[in-house]
Protein backbone atom coordinates (compact mmCIF):
# COMPACT_ATOMS: atom_id res chain seq x y z
CA UNK A 1 0.00 0.00 0.00
CA UNK A 2 1.18 3.61 -0.53
CA UNK A 3 2.56 5.16 2.65
CA UNK A 4 -0.29 7.69 2.87
CA UNK A 5 -2.89 4.92 2.68
CA UNK A 6 -1.05 2.88 5.30
CA UNK A 7 -0.95 5.88 7.67
CA UNK A 8 -4.65 6.48 7.23
CA UNK A 9 -5.39 2.81 7.88
CA UNK A 10 -3.30 2.91 11.07
CA UNK A 11 -5.11 6.06 12.20
CA UNK A 12 -8.49 4.43 11.68
CA UNK A 13 -7.44 1.31 13.61
CA UNK A 14 -6.46 3.56 16.52
CA UNK A 15 -9.78 5.39 16.48
CA UNK A 16 -8.46 8.62 14.97
CA UNK A 17 -10.30 10.17 12.03
CA UNK A 18 -7.51 11.35 9.70
CA UNK A 19 -7.97 14.26 7.31
CA UNK A 20 -7.26 14.18 3.63
CA UNK A 21 -5.46 16.94 1.72
CA UNK A 22 -8.72 18.86 1.42
CA UNK A 23 -9.16 18.89 5.21
CA UNK A 24 -12.27 16.71 5.09
CA UNK A 25 -12.48 13.94 7.66
CA UNK A 26 -12.93 11.23 5.05
CA UNK A 27 -12.75 8.35 7.54
CA UNK A 28 -15.35 9.74 9.91
CA UNK A 29 -18.24 8.15 8.07
CA UNK A 30 -16.45 4.81 8.22
CA UNK A 31 -15.36 4.93 11.85
CA UNK A 32 -18.34 6.57 13.57
CA UNK A 33 -20.98 3.84 12.95
CA UNK A 34 -18.89 1.30 14.83
CA UNK A 35 -19.27 3.28 18.04
CA UNK A 36 -22.93 3.97 17.39
CA UNK A 37 -23.56 0.27 16.78
CA UNK A 38 -22.91 -0.30 20.49
CA UNK A 39 -26.36 1.21 21.09
CA UNK A 40 -28.02 -1.20 18.65
CA UNK A 41 -29.18 -4.47 20.29
CA UNK A 42 -29.06 -6.26 16.93
CA UNK A 43 -26.07 -7.55 15.05
CA UNK A 44 -24.71 -5.37 12.28
CA UNK A 45 -23.99 -6.81 8.87
CA UNK A 46 -21.87 -6.07 5.84
CA UNK A 47 -23.75 -7.12 2.69
CA UNK A 48 -22.26 -8.54 -0.50
CA UNK A 49 -24.68 -9.39 -3.32
CA UNK A 50 -24.70 -11.02 -6.72
CA UNK A 51 -26.17 -8.65 -9.36
CA UNK A 52 -29.53 -10.44 -9.42
CA UNK A 53 -29.95 -9.65 -5.70
CA UNK A 54 -28.53 -6.12 -5.65
CA UNK A 55 -32.00 -4.54 -5.46
CA UNK A 56 -32.76 -6.55 -2.31
CA UNK A 57 -29.38 -5.60 -0.81
CA UNK A 58 -30.12 -1.91 -1.35
CA UNK A 59 -33.58 -2.22 0.22
CA UNK A 60 -32.09 -3.94 3.28
CA UNK A 61 -29.62 -1.10 3.73
CA UNK A 62 -32.32 1.54 3.26
CA UNK A 63 -34.54 -0.19 5.83
CA UNK A 64 -31.91 0.14 8.57
CA UNK A 65 -28.62 1.84 7.59
CA UNK A 66 -27.24 1.40 11.09
CA UNK A 67 -27.63 -2.36 10.86
CA UNK A 68 -27.00 -3.15 7.18
CA UNK A 69 -24.19 -1.79 5.01
CA UNK A 70 -24.20 -2.82 1.36
CA UNK A 71 -20.93 -2.84 -0.59
CA UNK A 72 -21.03 -2.84 -4.38
CA UNK A 73 -19.04 -5.65 -6.02
CA UNK A 74 -17.73 -5.64 -9.58
CA UNK A 75 -18.65 -8.93 -11.28
CA UNK A 76 -16.57 -8.74 -14.46
CA UNK A 77 -14.99 -11.18 -16.90
CA UNK A 78 -11.55 -11.40 -18.43
CA UNK A 79 -11.32 -11.72 -22.21
CA UNK A 80 -11.05 -15.50 -21.92
CA UNK A 81 -14.38 -15.63 -20.07
CA UNK A 82 -13.01 -16.34 -16.59
CA UNK A 83 -14.15 -14.30 -13.62
CA UNK A 84 -12.69 -10.90 -12.77
CA UNK A 85 -14.36 -10.03 -9.47
CA UNK A 86 -13.58 -7.13 -7.13
CA UNK A 87 -15.53 -7.54 -3.88
CA UNK A 88 -16.65 -4.35 -2.16
CA UNK A 89 -15.97 -3.47 1.46
CA UNK A 90 -12.23 -4.17 1.41
CA UNK A 91 -10.75 -0.92 0.03
CA UNK A 92 -9.68 1.71 0.98
CA UNK A 93 -10.54 0.42 4.46
CA UNK A 94 -11.23 -3.24 5.21
CA UNK A 95 -14.73 -3.29 6.72
CA UNK A 96 -15.17 -7.02 6.15
CA UNK A 97 -12.54 -8.31 8.56
CA UNK A 98 -14.10 -9.14 11.93
CA UNK A 99 -17.64 -8.43 10.75
CA UNK A 100 -20.83 -10.42 10.23
CA UNK A 101 -21.27 -10.83 6.49
CA UNK A 102 -24.45 -11.48 4.52
CA UNK A 103 -23.93 -12.84 1.02
CA UNK A 104 -27.08 -12.55 -1.11
CA UNK A 105 -26.82 -15.32 -3.70
CA UNK A 106 -28.70 -16.31 -6.84
CA UNK A 107 -27.90 -19.78 -8.20
CA UNK A 108 -30.03 -19.42 -11.34
CA UNK A 109 -27.41 -21.03 -13.60
CA UNK A 110 -24.05 -22.80 -13.37
CA UNK A 111 -21.95 -19.82 -14.47
CA UNK A 112 -23.47 -17.60 -11.79
CA UNK A 113 -23.02 -20.34 -9.20
CA UNK A 114 -19.29 -20.78 -9.88
CA UNK A 115 -18.68 -17.01 -9.74
CA UNK A 116 -20.34 -16.84 -6.34
CA UNK A 117 -18.36 -19.78 -4.96
CA UNK A 118 -15.19 -17.87 -5.88
CA UNK A 119 -16.39 -15.04 -3.65
CA UNK A 120 -17.60 -17.35 -0.87
CA UNK A 121 -14.18 -18.99 -0.63
CA UNK A 122 -12.50 -15.59 -0.45
CA UNK A 123 -14.89 -14.31 2.23
CA UNK A 124 -14.26 -17.41 4.36
CA UNK A 125 -10.55 -16.57 4.33
CA UNK A 126 -11.08 -12.86 5.14
CA UNK A 127 -11.10 -13.28 8.96
CA UNK A 128 -14.82 -12.58 9.22
CA UNK A 129 -16.85 -13.13 12.40
CA UNK A 130 -19.63 -15.01 10.59
CA UNK A 131 -21.10 -15.58 7.13
CA UNK A 132 -24.79 -15.91 6.33
CA UNK A 133 -25.50 -17.07 2.79
CA UNK A 134 -29.01 -16.02 1.77
CA UNK A 135 -29.85 -18.50 -0.95
CA UNK A 136 -33.56 -17.75 -1.08
CA UNK A 137 -34.18 -20.37 -3.77
CA UNK A 138 -32.09 -23.51 -3.33
CA UNK A 139 -31.93 -25.11 -6.79
CA UNK A 140 -33.19 -28.67 -6.93
CA UNK A 141 -31.05 -30.48 -9.48
CA UNK A 142 -31.15 -34.27 -9.16
CA UNK A 143 -31.65 -35.73 -5.73
CA UNK A 144 -30.12 -39.02 -4.62
CA UNK A 145 -33.45 -40.17 -3.17
CA UNK A 146 -35.35 -39.38 -6.36
CA UNK A 147 -34.69 -42.64 -8.15
CA UNK A 148 -37.78 -42.74 -10.39
CA UNK A 149 -36.61 -43.33 -13.95
CA UNK A 150 -32.95 -42.93 -13.01
CA UNK A 151 -30.08 -45.33 -13.38
CA UNK A 152 -26.43 -45.73 -12.46
CA UNK A 153 -24.47 -42.78 -13.77
CA UNK A 154 -27.04 -40.04 -13.14
CA UNK A 155 -25.36 -37.24 -11.15
CA UNK A 156 -27.05 -36.19 -7.90
CA UNK A 157 -26.31 -32.49 -8.35
CA UNK A 158 -28.00 -31.45 -5.11
CA UNK A 159 -25.47 -33.60 -3.26
CA UNK A 160 -22.62 -31.99 -5.21
CA UNK A 161 -23.87 -28.51 -4.33
CA UNK A 162 -24.04 -29.46 -0.66
CA UNK A 163 -20.45 -30.75 -0.79
CA UNK A 164 -19.25 -27.45 -2.27
CA UNK A 165 -20.83 -25.63 0.66
CA UNK A 166 -19.64 -28.16 3.24
CA UNK A 167 -16.02 -27.89 2.14
CA UNK A 168 -15.70 -24.12 2.27
CA UNK A 169 -12.76 -22.87 4.35
CA UNK A 170 -13.73 -22.89 8.02
CA UNK A 171 -14.65 -19.54 9.53
CA UNK A 172 -14.70 -20.79 13.12
CA UNK A 173 -18.42 -21.42 13.11
CA UNK A 174 -20.47 -22.99 10.31
CA UNK A 175 -21.51 -20.86 7.38
CA UNK A 176 -25.27 -20.39 7.69
CA UNK A 177 -27.30 -21.18 4.57
CA UNK A 178 -30.68 -19.42 4.82
CA UNK A 179 -33.16 -20.80 2.31
CA UNK A 180 -36.94 -20.72 1.85
CA UNK A 181 -39.34 -23.60 1.21
CA UNK A 182 -36.63 -25.92 -0.06
CA UNK A 183 -38.05 -28.46 -2.51
CA UNK A 184 -36.27 -31.54 -1.19
CA UNK A 185 -36.22 -31.31 2.60
CA UNK A 186 -33.57 -34.02 2.87
CA UNK A 187 -31.06 -31.77 1.08
CA UNK A 188 -30.37 -30.00 4.39
CA UNK A 189 -28.81 -33.22 5.71
CA UNK A 190 -26.30 -33.31 2.85
CA UNK A 191 -24.71 -30.21 4.41
CA UNK A 192 -22.11 -30.81 7.10
CA UNK A 193 -18.92 -29.45 8.52
CA UNK A 194 -18.35 -25.90 7.33
CA UNK A 195 -21.96 -25.14 6.33
CA UNK A 196 -25.36 -25.81 7.86
CA UNK A 197 -28.85 -24.81 6.70
CA UNK A 198 -31.63 -22.99 8.46
CA UNK A 199 -34.96 -23.60 6.71
CA UNK A 200 -37.62 -20.91 6.47
CA UNK A 201 -40.97 -20.39 4.76
CA UNK A 202 -42.62 -17.61 2.77
CA UNK A 203 -46.11 -18.77 3.80
CA UNK A 204 -46.60 -15.90 6.33
CA UNK A 205 -46.61 -13.48 3.38
CA UNK A 206 -49.50 -15.37 1.79
CA UNK A 207 -51.41 -15.69 5.06
CA UNK A 208 -51.20 -11.93 5.52
CA UNK A 209 -52.55 -11.36 1.99
CA UNK A 210 -55.38 -13.87 2.46
CA UNK A 211 -56.43 -12.24 5.71
CA UNK A 212 -56.86 -8.96 3.84
CA UNK A 213 -59.24 -10.35 1.20
CA UNK A 214 -62.68 -11.94 1.32
CA UNK A 215 -62.98 -14.06 -1.83
CA UNK A 216 -60.65 -17.05 -1.47
CA UNK A 217 -62.14 -19.48 1.08
CA UNK A 218 -60.67 -22.93 0.40
CA UNK A 219 -57.16 -24.43 0.61
CA UNK A 220 -56.04 -26.84 -2.08
CA UNK A 221 -52.86 -28.85 -2.55
CA UNK A 222 -51.44 -30.29 -5.73
CA UNK A 223 -50.53 -33.56 -3.99
CA UNK A 224 -50.49 -35.30 -0.62
CA UNK A 225 -46.89 -34.25 0.01
CA UNK A 226 -47.71 -30.55 -0.29
CA UNK A 227 -50.68 -31.05 2.06
CA UNK A 228 -48.53 -32.68 4.75
CA UNK A 229 -45.92 -29.98 4.43
CA UNK A 230 -48.01 -26.81 4.34
CA UNK A 231 -51.49 -27.55 5.74
CA UNK A 232 -50.49 -27.07 9.36
CA UNK A 233 -49.13 -23.59 8.64
CA UNK A 234 -52.57 -22.38 7.53
CA UNK A 235 -54.82 -24.05 10.12
CA UNK A 236 -54.28 -21.49 12.92
CA UNK A 237 -55.24 -18.61 10.61
CA UNK A 238 -58.06 -20.35 8.72
CA UNK A 239 -59.36 -23.18 10.94
CA UNK A 240 -62.77 -23.36 9.20
CA UNK A 241 -61.57 -23.42 5.61
CA UNK A 242 -62.24 -26.68 3.76
CA UNK A 243 -59.24 -28.52 2.30
CA UNK A 244 -58.95 -30.09 -1.15
CA UNK A 245 -56.16 -32.52 -2.06
CA UNK A 246 -55.34 -33.36 -5.65
CA UNK A 247 -53.04 -36.09 -6.93
CA UNK A 248 -51.90 -38.05 -9.93
CA UNK A 249 -54.03 -40.97 -11.05
CA UNK A 250 -52.83 -43.62 -13.49
CA UNK A 251 -55.26 -45.21 -15.93
CA UNK A 252 -54.36 -48.91 -15.98
CA UNK A 253 -55.90 -49.34 -19.40
CA UNK A 254 -54.30 -46.48 -21.30
CA UNK A 255 -51.36 -46.12 -18.87
CA UNK A 256 -51.92 -42.36 -19.00
CA UNK A 257 -51.49 -40.16 -15.92
CA UNK A 258 -53.82 -37.32 -14.97
CA UNK A 259 -54.38 -35.07 -11.95
CA UNK A 260 -57.73 -35.44 -10.18
CA UNK A 261 -59.34 -34.28 -6.94
CA UNK A 262 -58.65 -37.08 -4.44
CA UNK A 263 -60.15 -35.57 -1.29
CA UNK A 264 -62.40 -32.62 -0.43
CA UNK A 265 -65.38 -30.87 -1.99
CA UNK A 266 -64.39 -27.73 -3.91
CA UNK A 267 -67.83 -27.23 -5.51
CA UNK A 268 -68.78 -23.56 -5.29
CA UNK A 269 -65.55 -22.67 -3.45
CA UNK A 270 -62.85 -20.16 -4.35
CA UNK A 271 -59.72 -22.28 -3.99
CA UNK A 272 -56.02 -21.49 -3.74
CA UNK A 273 -53.50 -24.23 -4.58
CA UNK A 274 -50.38 -24.23 -2.37
CA UNK A 275 -47.01 -25.58 -3.54
CA UNK A 276 -43.34 -24.80 -3.11
CA UNK A 277 -42.44 -24.00 -6.72
CA UNK A 278 -43.55 -23.91 -10.31
CA UNK A 279 -41.10 -25.39 -12.82
CA UNK A 280 -43.03 -25.95 -16.04
CA UNK A 281 -46.49 -25.25 -14.62
CA UNK A 282 -48.01 -28.52 -15.79
CA UNK A 283 -49.03 -29.76 -12.34
CA UNK A 284 -50.62 -26.44 -11.35
CA UNK A 285 -52.63 -26.23 -14.55
CA UNK A 286 -53.86 -29.82 -14.27
CA UNK A 287 -54.80 -29.37 -10.61
CA UNK A 288 -56.69 -26.14 -11.40
CA UNK A 289 -58.53 -27.87 -14.24
CA UNK A 290 -59.45 -30.82 -11.97
CA UNK A 291 -60.88 -28.48 -9.32
CA UNK A 292 -62.93 -26.56 -11.87
CA UNK A 293 -64.14 -29.83 -13.40
CA UNK A 294 -65.88 -30.78 -10.14
CA UNK A 295 -67.43 -27.36 -9.63
CA UNK A 296 -64.77 -25.09 -8.13
CA UNK A 297 -65.94 -21.47 -8.57
CA UNK A 298 -62.41 -20.10 -9.10
CA UNK A 299 -58.83 -21.21 -8.63
CA UNK A 300 -55.75 -19.24 -7.63
CA UNK A 301 -52.32 -20.53 -6.63
CA UNK A 302 -49.30 -19.73 -4.49
CA UNK A 303 -45.75 -20.96 -5.08
CA UNK A 304 -42.73 -19.74 -3.14
CA UNK A 305 -40.43 -19.97 -6.16
CA UNK A 306 -41.24 -19.03 -9.75
CA UNK A 307 -38.86 -20.88 -12.10
CA UNK A 308 -40.89 -21.30 -15.32
CA UNK A 309 -38.46 -23.46 -17.30
CA UNK A 310 -40.84 -23.30 -20.28
CA UNK A 311 -42.01 -19.71 -19.80
CA UNK A 312 -45.21 -18.35 -18.27
CA UNK A 313 -47.28 -17.78 -21.41
CA UNK A 314 -49.71 -20.60 -20.59
CA UNK A 315 -50.73 -18.73 -17.41
CA UNK A 316 -51.57 -15.45 -19.16
CA UNK A 317 -55.24 -14.57 -19.17
CA UNK A 318 -55.08 -13.78 -22.88
CA UNK A 319 -54.00 -17.37 -23.48
CA UNK A 320 -56.78 -18.87 -21.38
CA UNK A 321 -54.73 -19.27 -18.21
CA UNK A 322 -56.70 -21.23 -15.59
CA UNK A 323 -55.69 -19.18 -12.54
CA UNK A 324 -57.38 -16.06 -11.31
CA UNK A 325 -54.23 -15.11 -9.36
CA UNK A 326 -50.78 -16.65 -9.16
CA UNK A 327 -48.98 -15.47 -6.04
CA UNK A 328 -45.24 -15.99 -5.71
CA UNK A 329 -42.17 -14.35 -4.12
CA UNK A 330 -39.11 -12.56 -5.47
CA UNK A 331 -36.81 -15.42 -4.43
CA UNK A 332 -35.80 -15.80 -8.08
CA UNK A 333 -35.69 -12.21 -9.37
CA UNK A 334 -34.20 -13.23 -12.72
CA UNK A 335 -37.73 -14.49 -13.47
CA UNK A 336 -40.09 -12.47 -11.29
CA UNK A 337 -38.65 -9.13 -12.46
CA UNK A 338 -39.82 -10.09 -15.96
CA UNK A 339 -43.37 -11.18 -15.09
CA UNK A 340 -46.19 -9.04 -16.55
CA UNK A 341 -47.50 -6.53 -14.01
CA UNK A 342 -51.07 -6.39 -15.34
CA UNK A 343 -51.98 -10.08 -15.51
CA UNK A 344 -52.56 -12.86 -12.96
CA UNK A 345 -49.15 -12.57 -11.26
CA UNK A 346 -48.58 -10.99 -7.84
CA UNK A 347 -45.08 -11.04 -6.37
CA UNK A 348 -44.51 -10.81 -2.60
CA UNK A 349 -41.32 -9.15 -1.34
CA UNK A 350 -39.36 -11.48 0.97
CA UNK A 351 -37.47 -8.65 2.67
CA UNK A 352 -39.68 -8.39 5.76
CA UNK A 353 -39.52 -12.10 6.59
CA UNK A 354 -35.79 -12.15 5.83
CA UNK A 355 -35.14 -9.52 8.49
CA UNK A 356 -37.23 -11.45 11.03
CA UNK A 357 -35.64 -14.81 10.18
CA UNK A 358 -32.15 -13.36 10.43
CA UNK A 359 -32.49 -13.18 14.23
Amino acid sequence: LPLQTARRGAAIMSGISPKGRDGVEWAATIWRPKAEHLLDPHKTYQIIAYPAQEALAKRLQESNPMRFAYHVTSWGKFKDGTDNIDVGGFFPVNLIRGSNVIFLCSFHNNDAMLSQFHVLNMLCEAFVESITVMLLYYPTGHDTDNTSGQHEGVVATSNTLARLFSNLPRVGKPVRIMTYDIHTLQSRFYLSGAALATLHTAVPLLIRALQNQSKINCLAFADEGASKRFKGLFEPAFPDWPVVICGKVRDVTTKSVSVDVLDGKPKGMHCIIIDDMVLTGGTLIEAASAIKKVGGASVSAFVSHAIFHEGWDRFLKANGGPLEKLFTTNSNPTVTDMLPKDDCFEVFDLMDVIVQDLE
